[in-house]
C-alpha cells in the first residue's frame, strides 16, 4: 500500500517515539546494564543476544527468517490474484505492522477496539475488524476517526438485525461518513460468530440498508471455524461465502454510486490454499471485487501447531515458512539424571497449544548442537521441567533454545523482543501493545 503524506508522517513519528523509549525493568531479559539506554541507542551497539548481557529466559525472533516470511506471504497473494490484510492480533507490533505493509499488504486485519486504536496511533489507514462492534463508545471513536481523516478506511462485520440497530443507534448524529461493513457467513451449525443461513443472512443486509449510518460493501467469514473441517468442507463453505457476494450482488445491495468495489474475505492460516482457489472462481460482478485474505500466524510462523497445519505443506512448490521464534532459557537445575529444569515457564512461552520444543543446547565456550534426548514435559509459572534421555549431555549452566506452538500466545507474554540475526547480533528490538 502506498503510503500517503499524512500517514507516513504519523507513522514515522510514533516508530520513532519508540526507538526513543528507555530501557528498564519492564522488559525482560535485556542487559541490566542497559537501564536508561534509549531502545535506538541499544539496537545502535549491536549487541550479541548470547555474549551481550541479556539474561535468561529471552525471547528471540530471527532476523532473516522474518524477512523470509514477509516476501513468501506478499508474493504468495500477488501469485494468487489476493489483497492481504495480515492479522495484526497475532504480534500486535506496529512496526511489524508497517513491515507488512511495505511488503504489499492491503491493510491490517484486527479484532478488537484497542488492537485499532494502536493500529491508527501508528499510522495505519486501512483496518478490517474481523469482528462485531457493538461498544457505543468504540464506535463513536471511529466515527471520530472517520470524520477527521478521510483517507481512514476501516470495514467491520455485522451478523444480526439486533447488532445492526445497536451500531446505527450510537453513530446516529455523530455526523461521519457511513461505517462500512461486512454481512459475516457463519462457518456452520456449533461454529463461532456469523449468520447461519442466507436468508438471515439477507435480513441483515436489509437492516444495513435501513440504517443511514452504515453501508454494505461485502461478505466475510472464517474458515477455519468450519465443523470437522476438511478441504472437501472448507471449499463448500467458501463457495457459499462466494454465492452470497453474487447474490447480493444480483439483488442490487452494492449499487450505491460511493461503493468503488465489493469485499469478499476469508482466510486464517490453515486454509488459505482453498481460499485462493475459490476465489479465482469468483464471477465477473457489477463492480471490481477486493478479495482479502486475512492470515496472520506466517509472521513468525511456529514449531508445532501452525508448521503441522501450514497449507504450504499441501502445496511445497509454492514455498515454505519457516519458525522465527526461539526462547533461550537456562539450566538452574539438574537432580538426577533423568530430569533438569530450565528458569522459563508459562509465564514465558505459548503452552495453549503444544508444550515447547528443545532444540539446540549452548555451553559456554563451546559449538551450538542439537538438543537430543531433552524433551519438555511440564511447565510451571517460571520453570519447564525437562526429562533427559541417557545421550542428552545437558549440564546446569547451560542455555537451551526452545521452539514455541502457537504464535499469537508467543508475542503476548514479551513486550520488547530483541530481533537477532543468525550470529546472534541484535539488530533491533519489536515493541508490543497487548
Amino acid at each position: 500500500m502506498a503510503t500517503g503524506s499524512t500517514e507516513g508522517s504519523k507513522s514515522t513519528g510514533a516508530l520513532a517515539r519508540l526507538a526513543a523509549e528507555r530501557v528498564d525493568a519492564r522488559f525482560k531479559g535485556l542487559p541490566p546494564d542497559a537501564d536508561g539506554l534509549t531502545v535506538d541507542e541499544l539496537t545502535a551497539q549491536r549487541r550479541n543476544l548470547f555474549t551481550g548481557g541479556f539474561t535468561t529466559p529471552v525471547l528471540a525472533l530471527s532476523a532473516e527468517r522474518l524477512t523470509h516470511n514477509l516476501e513468501l506471504m506478499e508474493t504468495y497473494a500477488a501469485r494468487h490474484g489476493l489483497s492481504f490484510a495480515p492479522h495484526g492480533k497475532t504480534s500486535m507490533a506496529p512496526q511489524l505492522f508497517h513491515r507488512q505493509l511495505d511488503h504489499g499488504a492491503w491493510g491490517i486485519t484486527l479484532a478488537v477496539p484497542h488492537q485499532v486504536r494502536v493500529a491508527r496511533a501508528f499510522g495505519v489507514q486501512r483496518v478490517f475488524l474481523a469482528n462485531e462492534l457493538m461498544d457505543p463508545a468504540a464506535l463513536r471513536w471511529i466515527a471520530t476517526e472517520l470524520a477527521a481523516d478521510p483517507g481512514f478506511h476501516f470495514i467491520c462485520y455485522v451478523d444480526s438485525v439486533r447488532g445492526v440497530q445497536l451500531m446505527d443507534a450510537a453513530l446516529t448524529g455523530t455526523a461521519a461518513r457511513p461505517l462500512d461493513v461486512v454481512v459475516e457467513l457463519g462457518a456452520g451449525e456449533g461454529a463461532r460468530t456469523g449468520v447461519r443461513t442466507e436468508a438471515e443472512c439477507a435480513a441483515v443486509a436489509d437492516a444495513v440498508a435501513a440504517a443511514g449510518t452504515l453501508r454494505l460493501v461485502g461478505v466475510a467469514g472464517y474458515e477455519g471455524e468450519v465443523p470437522r473441517a476438511d478441504p472437501e468442507r472448507v471449499r463448500a463453505w467458501l463457495r457459499r461465502l462466494v454465492a452470497l457476494a453474487a447474490d447480493f450482488d444480483k439483488a442490487g445491495r452494492f449499487a450505491d454510486a460511493s461503493i468503488e468495489e465489493i469485499v469478499v474475505s476469508a482466510g486464517g492460516s490453515a486454509w488459505f490454499d482453498a481460499v485462493a482457489d475459490v476465489f479465482a472462481e469468483i464471477p465477473e460482478l457489477s463492480l471490481p471485487v477486493l478479495k482479502l485474505l486475512r492470515s496472520g500466524a506466517y509472521v513468525s510462523h511456529d514449531d508445532g501447531h501452525y508448521r503441522k497445519i501450514t497449507p504450504f505443506n499441501r502445496v511445497p512448490e509454492e514455498g515454505a515458512l519457516e519458525p522465527a521464534f526461539r526462547l533461550w532459557t537456562q539450566v538452574v537445575s539438574r537432580p538426577s539424571p533423568e530430569q533438569a529444569f530450565v528458569n522459563a515457564g508459562k509465564r514465558d512461552a505459548a503452552y495453549d497449544l503444544d508444550l515447547p520444543f528443545p532444540q539446540v543446547v549452548r555451553r559456554e565456550g563451546g559449538p551450538e548442537r542439537p538438543a537430543t534426548g531433552i524433551s519438555v514435559t511440564g511447565l510451571s509459572d517460571q520453570h519447564a521441567w525437562l526429562r533427559t534421555a541417557p545421550e542428552a549431555d545437558l549440564e546446569v549452566g547451560d542455555w537451551l533454545g526452545l521452539g514455541l506452538s502457537h504464535p499469537c500466545t508467543s508475542f503476548d507474554k514479551w513486550q520488547l523482543i530483541p530481533l537477532a540475526e543468525a550470529d546472534g547480533t541484535v539488530v533491533d528490538y519489536i515493541r508490543t501493545f497487548f
